[in-house]
């Protein structure tokens, strides 16, 4: 599965904070207005010290998140369903999802949009067929890309599109839309950065498997439409004896101007020095994986490094207004929960209630901005998000290039 390669698709809770049964950690056509965009200005509209009590927790099991605040009627409402894990070894991560949901519902008023909630922890297929059973036209979920195909088999006959929170580009296709963060689009904006400022040969390390694969292989690509060199590429195993033994034959290879170092801090901070030692004046590159990473920061090896990630601007915002409701931080995939739901209010406006969903509100070529910024999805259901570019200082990150608002 693609986004355990790539070292934890939910990402850990933040630090210093605890997770806890409420788990830790505005997305908008262009041109929307009223509440909707004024959620998204606040990037949240429940503040620290509102003087509305917090929901309900949300429940495993069907009557989902939203079931507390909305009635029961559902003649005028559209039915979601929310398919995530509420149990097991990634339940605290589905929660904290089902909760950002509940906010996006919250934070915008709406009352026409009911969403139900099924845990896909043991069987996602059952879940997808409860869903359908029930009325749902559309599914926002699953978290791992390893349910998708159960549940696609069951959606797809019923024609009910899934927007699924995985980061598996090759997931995507067949009514499924991919919403998770797609690691290759980081690569890709780094190396453009890069070339930008004069690198004109790379090299990489890659580990072993899948996401080293699709590493190399993105690498490949953009070199291929840059014009640029690919002076060598190294693979290990992520034990030390293979990061350590992959990093000095690369060294000693030499001859690039940077160098991507396709794995989280632990493996940069040890591989870093090395390569430093025969090639000072190499850039190291990195991946989406470095964001959040203090560990980075503190390489002094790693110092004027450049890596590409979704903005983490209204993410705060987000993050303060989720503490102040549910007494914890949220994990940081919890945004597409709430850019989800929003996607699906929108859509609302143009929706007739018991229609199927329009998909081809979802292939708006101008795209959409959501918490985690510009986004679009292809016709094939991948997405296209924007990234900015960061610089490792003495002091921590640094935006160099900030990312688009608009394709």
């Amino acid at each position: 599965m693609f986004e355990r390669a790539a070292a934890n698709l939910a990402d850990k809770p933040e630090a210093g904070e605890r997770p806890g049964t409420l788990s830790r950690g505005a997305f908008v056509r262009r041109g929307i207005t009223g509440a909707l965009a004024l959620a998204l200005a606040g990037c949240a509209g429940i503040i620290p010290g509102s003087d509305r009590a917090p929901p309900p927790p949300p429940r495993p099991a069907d009557t989902g998140p939203s079931a507390e605040r909305l009635p029961d009627a559902d003649e005028d409402r559209h039915r979601v369903a929310l398919l995530v894990p509420l149990s097991g070894d990634n339940a605290a991560v589905g929660q904290s999802i089902a909760n950002a949901t509940t906010m996006a519902l919250l934070d915008t008023n709406t009352s026409n949009i009911r969403i139900t909630t099924y845990d896909t922890a043991s069987q996602p297929g059952t879940a997808a067929e409860r869903a359908i059973a029930d009325g749902n036209r559309l599914i926002l979920g699953p978290l791992l890309s390893d349910n998708i195909d159960n549940i696609a088999r069951v959606a797809g006959p019923a024609r009910v599109p899934i927007i699924s929170f995985s980061n598996d580009s090759q997931a995507s296709g067949r009514g499924v839309y991919i919403m998770g963060q797609v690691p290759e689009q980081s690569i890709d904006r780094t190396m453009r950065y890069a070339a930008g400022q004069g690198v004109r040969d790379f090299a990489a390390l890659v580990p072993e498997g899948e996401y080293g694969r699709r590493a190399s292989e993105a690498m490949v690509r953009t070199a291929r439409d840059l014009d640029v060199r690919i002076a060598g590429v190294e693979t290990y195993d992520r034990s030390a004896t293979s990061i350590t033994a992959a990093a000095n034959r690369l060294s000693a290879q030499g001859g690039f101007g940077a160098v991507l170092i396709a794995d989280g801090a632990r493996v940069a901070v040890r591989a870093a020095p090395l390569l430093r030692d025969r090639n000072a004046s190499a850039r190291f590159l990195g991946t989406e994986l470095w964001s959040g990473e203090a560990d980075i920061a503190e390489s002094s090896a790693l110092r004027g490094a450049w890596f590409s990630a979704i903005s983490d601007g209204r993410y705060r915002r987000f993050s303060d207004s989720y503490r102040s409701r549910f007494g914890s931080a949220p994990y940081r995939v919890a945004t597409l929960g709430y850019d989800a739901v929003l996607l699906a209010i929108n859509i609302a406006q143009e929706w007739p209630v018991g229609t199927r969903f329009p998909l081809e509100k979802l292939e708006d070529e101008g795209g959409f901005i959501g918490l985690d910024g510009a986004f679009r999805f292809d016709r094939d259901g991948e997405i296209e998000r924007m990234f900015e570019v960061r610089e490792v200082t003495a002091n921590g990150m640094r935006v160099v290039s900030e990312a688009p608002t608009a394709f």
